[in-house]
């Protein structure tokens, strides 16, 4: 049985290499979730284009509380890959250019061989097991950088709900990691594909998910650059997943950024990100202790179209 694989991504540029692409990718569809800045103009080959009216007319009360101009509006894409049955989904940004091993062979839904990492914290940095030692993954807490340690390493079959997959050239680290390293990667195929049993963080950048866990996966609002990984986090604490890093399938060349506009957006997350991911470990997570009512309110209004 062909299984039903859906791309959801969001943009305020006109059409870029990376959405060119991927608009054209055979047993994809492609859902791009435009935004008050997305240009009037804005169109796709084959591919579904979500306008500001289309998403209003989802739900009109949900649109009102996420607001406009945030990633958050992503969250509209999922409620439509829903909705037309998604098998699989991939989050993608506008600014991940696909390579050639993009989408091929996925790993998410099948049972494969990996290397498992016992690792001595409770919180799992997948940028830490590359040869990138002076990284770490965005959302990874800055308390756990010098404790980072691996115990062991063994071959293991693990079920994939979630594939994360890499990224060459700009890696999705915080701000303060590319202000003090300012790197450019090319990761390392053979180290591929691997996990953990801790809480691990991923990203909407380049990765895949199996269509049921929809639901649960809900950009909150009013936490800035954390949106994602703290989605991932509250993800691997509702649903028993394992989630598997993958190879690099994207080179990203950054849209411009202001590093100290995001550093500011970024703020939340590096003061909290701990505490978050604490909670979680210990199950003492509360959702009301980290989001705002109106953000609450919003994933509620959400959940209400699975």
């Amino acid at each position: 049985m062909t299984k039903k694989k859906i791309i959801v991504t969001t943009t305020i540029n006109k059409p870029t290499i990376a959405i060119e692409k991927f608009d054209n990718m055979k047993d994809w569809l492609l859902i791009v979730v435009g935004d008050k800045k997305t240009p009037k103009n804005y169109r796709l080959k084959n591919g579904i284009y979500l306008s500001p009216e289309d998403q209003i007319k989802i739900d009109k009360d949900l649109s009102n509380l996420i607001g406009w101009n945030c990633i958050e509006r992503r969250n509209f894409g999922f409620i439509l890959a829903h909705k037309l049955k998604a098998d699989i989904v991939a989050t993608v940004d506008d600014d991940n250019i696909p390579l050639s091993n993009w989408g091929k062979n996925l790993l998410v839904g099948t049972t494969i061989k990996a290397n498992k990492y016992s690792i001595k914290d409770k919180v799992f940095d997948p940028i830490y097991v590359t040869k990138y030692k002076k990284l770490w993954h965005r959302g990874f807490p800055v308390e756990l950088l010098e404790s980072r340690r691996i115990n062991k390493i063994k071959e293991s079959q693990v079920y994939t709900h979630v594939q994360a997959d890499f990224w060459n050239g700009d890696p999705d680290i915080d701000a303060i990691c590319r202000l003090m390293e300012k790197p450019k990667c090319k990761f390392e195929k053979k180290i591929f594909p691997f996990y953990s049993n801790n809480l691990s963080p991923f990203n909407t950048q380049n990765t895949f998910l199996l269509g049921s866990l929809l639901k649960y996966y809900f950009l909150f609002v009013g936490v800035g650059r954390m949106h994602d990984i703290w989605a991932s986090y509250y993800l691997q604490f509702i649903k028993k997943i394992n989630v598997v890093y993958n190879a690099s399938s994207v080179i990203q060349k950054r849209n411009k950024h202001d590093i100290m506009v995001d550093l500011k957006d970024e703020f939340h997350g590096i003061k909290n990100n701990f505490y978050f991911a604490n909670s979680i470990i210990e199950k003492k997570f509360k959702l009301k202790s980290f989001y705002s009512i109106r953000s609450l309110k919003a994933y509620s209004y959400y959940k209400k179209h699975f």
